[in-house]
């Protein structure tokens, strides 16, 4: 089996994802995933469609992460690894799919609105 690729994102995070047969061993910016991601709930989050497939320990994975902050980006790596396990094997879609794995999350910051401290927060109203 050759390397597949795919990205995924989530709020500004990106996570550009290389699978290969291999033994289970995730690496994210040249360095292990417990190193990367010190809290176990953001190892789960990346290896949620790994456990939904029972494939962990079918795969090599080497992921690039860039932007947003570490849930942002763990989120993005799920959905990345998410898509490569479909190209991999198309079958496995319905069952990522009904996880959620498959969906990107489409929220993200509002922006500034000039003339307002914040997206939505006004100046305070002086009558006189």
């Amino acid at each position: 089996m050759e390397v597949v690729n795919a990205i995924g994102r989530r709020k500004a995070a990106v996570a550009r994802v290389y699978v290969s047969e291999g033994t289970g061993k995730i690496t994210i910016n040249k360095r292990d995933l417990d190193k990367y991601f010190p809290s176990t709930i953001l190892q789960y989050v990346v290896k949620q469609p790994l456990n939904k497939l029972e494939a962990a320990e079918k795969y090599d994975i080497k992921i690039n992460l860039g932007g947003g902050g570490f849930k942002g980006q763990s989120e993005a790596a799920r959905l990345a690894i998410a898509r490569a396990l479909i190209k991999i094997n198309p079958e496995d879609k319905p069952a990522l799919r009904a996880e959620g794995f498959v969906t990107r999350d489409p929220r993200t910051v509002e922006r500034k609105k000039p003339g307002q401290p914040k997206a939505r927060k006004r100046f305070q109203f002086s009558k006189r």
